[in-house]
């Protein structure tokens, strides 16, 4: 969610960390700063709501400069947006603090702090952290010290960047549930929440693990474990380009991402089939060994991620015939489970960083799971670190908060997984996976169609920018098609939008139906759709205004209240993931007829690292 960017070199670093900041934008915030030391030991400090651009006119109408600085945007939870909570949070003109993640104990320090003589300038949580590393360098601490005695009295998620001017040469940084990466250059180094914001200045990181400190100089960074204990850490050598997050020549990057998926997909199932069959071995090599012995499939996700959870659940019970279980991480964590035998815990999130998610994996890990299955989009995060088996979507940076090729690359990984664990488990015939793999060699081609599309869905989103309201319908595994594009027409457009499978408009949906309200469907020629154009009947008989995402084979004549966008044939198995895409055309189209910011919609955040 907030973003996290230091920097400590030779040269003058503000540049630098307002480049970041820029490269972390796309995560979702309402205010943003900087703080830096300058040549006299002086800690300097800007701040403002707003975008980072806000910043850069303030930066060059108060400069700041200096070798060892720490920056941030912040995605208000404690303290609505505003200059004071805006971070980095500071004591005395002398300590400085950046921080992503929650407090839960803030009150009782704040308690505790205020009886100690502290004042507070600010309503975040964040500030107690400021607090409680002062109280150890008033008690003697270096600032290494100080930051490795307060963190265990702090309760929540965190990950820090501590900068003191009475040691400008200094940088000291740590996490728990909260990611953080190490930069590392010659003789300079940097910290960010991502690479993302560190790519212009290096390709190679640390990735610190949970409850990680490290001490960063500009020769050297050294890394404390949760239990005190100097350990080494991989350097790693990034595969993301720095242009891999420039927008091109589309208008939106979630113009441009959506475009990409054509191209996504194909990266996603490069080396993982063959002529007729998913190559087990792309999920692990000990992939076979434990899908042989699996009999049911509990996924767990947030959001988008769930939605693709919930078309997989269909594809693993209707293709692979393995009993599936899918929840919302941040309810999977706080309930009674009974897990059957021989289950494999799937989770699958964009970041791989998603708070809820991660918890539920580590949840996971005591009640008695067979394995754990990763499917995410980044290689260094903290989900595919802790898992027994991974698959990345291989989609690439997505920047847009509201996720398209992410969703769909997450679609093709989990038919991949369903072929392959049918297989493994003998519950998927030789025959079922042949055409499976069929269809998803046929995918992209499908996407590119689909695409073609755009013009007649950009003048359809016309009709839909002065209503508030709007209904998705969908049977079977197309209801969390539609229930993925209501999520993402309310997104970006801020158009209230609810998704209902068909068949439940008579048991309460049908009394908003009427002229004023837009009623979206999808209809692919599976064996569901007789029973849909029921359905639809029922709300053109209530004088509602259809548009029908359907298949040319399927007979429904337009007419008064009633549009039709032919979408080509494609197999019932991979229709969930071709009808998604005129979905996310129109969301897109309503959203910059509207006027809304189609990247960065309000209150949203891309990568969601607090509870």
């Amino acid at each position: 969610m907030c973003g996290i960017v230091g920097a400590l070199s030779e040269r003058e670093v503000s540049r630098i960390l307002l480049e970041g900041l820029r490269r972390l934008e796309y995560r979702g915030y309402d205010s943003a700063g900087v703080a830096l030391i300058d040549d006299q030991r002086r800690l300097q400090r800007v701040r403002t709501t707003g975008k980072v651009e806000q910043l850069a006119r303030r930066l060059e109408e108060e400069p700041v400069a200096g070798h060892l600085g720490i920056a941030h945007t912040r995605w208000a939870t404690h303290g609505a947006p505003s200059d004071a909570n805006a971070h980095p949070h500071t004591y005395n003109d002398q300590l400085a603090v950046v921080h992503n993640g929650i407090i839960e104990n803030y009150e009782s320090l704040r308690r505790e702090q205020r009886a100690a003589g502290f004042d507070f300038r600010s309503e975040t949580d964040t500030e107690v952290v400021v607090h409680q590393i002062q109280r150890h360098l008033d008690a003697g601490e270096d600032l290494l010290g100080a930051v490795r005695a307060a963190i265990p009295e702090l309760e929540g998620a965190y990950a820090l960047g501590v900068i003191h001017t009475a040691e400008p040469q200094r940088l000291v940084a740590a996490r728990l549930g909260s990611p953080l990466v190490i930069g590392v250059g010659f003789e300079e180094h940097f910290i960010a929440s991502d690479v993302f914001a560190l790519l212009p200045v290096t390709q190679r990181f640390i990735f610190l693990e949970e409850g990680d400190v490290a001490d960063i100089r500009r020769d050297s960074v050294t890394i404390y474990d949760q239990n005190g204990n100097e350990v080494e850490r991989l350097v790693r050598q990034s595969e993301v380009s720095a242009e891999a997050a420039d927008r091109g020549r589309y208008r939106h990057f979630m113009l441009k991402e959506i475009h990409e998926q054509p191209r996504a997909v194909a990266e996603t199932l490069e080396g993982r089939v063959s002529d007729h069959k998913v190559l087990t071995g792309a999920f692990g090599p000990e992939a076979a060994a434990i899908f042989a012995g699996v009999r049911n499939v509990q996924i767990v996700a947030c959001g988008t991620s769930w939605h693709a959870g919930q078309v997989a659940r269909y594809w693993f019970e209707g293709v692979a015939g393995l009993p599936c279980q899918v929840e919302v991480a941040s309810e999977f964590r706080y309930r009674r489970h009974v897990v059957p035998p021989d289950s494999l815990f799937v989770t699958i999130s964009q970041s791989g960083e998603t708070a809820d998610t991660l918890a539920a994996l580590r949840e996971a890990r005591k009640l008695g799971y067979t394995a754990s299955l990763a499917i995410c989009n980044v290689p260094e995060s903290s989900l595919v670190r802790e898992s027994d088996l991974t698959l990345m979507t291989r989609a690439g940076p997505e920047i847009g908060v509201a996720s398209t090729k992410a969703f769909t690359t997450q679609l093709v990984a989990l038919l991949l997984l369903v072929g392959a664990l049918g297989r493994e488990a003998g519950t998927l015939d030789e025959a079922g996976e042949r055409r499976l793999v069929q269809a998803l060699r046929e995918l992209p081609g499908a996407l590119e169609q689909a695409l073609g599309l755009e013009s007649e869905v950009e003048a359809l989103a016309e009709r839909f920018v002065d209503k508030h309201h709007a209904l998705f319908l969908g049977r079977g595994a197309q209801y969390p098609v539609a229930m993925e594009g209501a999520l993402k027409l309310k997104e970006i457009s801020y158009i209230h939008a609810e998704a209902y499978p068909a068949g439940e408009l008579k048991h309460g949906p049908l009394a908003l139906v009427d002229s004023e309200m837009p009623v979206v469907a999808v209809a692919p020629n599976d064996e569901l759709v007789d029973k849909l154009k029921s359905n639809l009947q029922e709300v053109r008989a209530r004088g509602g205004m259809l548009y029908v995402f359907a298949d040319p084979r399927v007979a429904i004549e337009p007419g008064e209240g009633y549009t039709i966008v032919p979408v080509a044939s494609a197999d019932e198995l991979i229709a969930p993931i071709v009808y998604t895409v005129p979905l996310q055309l129109l969301s897109y189209h309503v959203a910059v007829l509207i006027g809304t910011d189609v990247d960065q919609p309000r209150n949203l955040a891309k990568s969601v690292t607090v509870e």
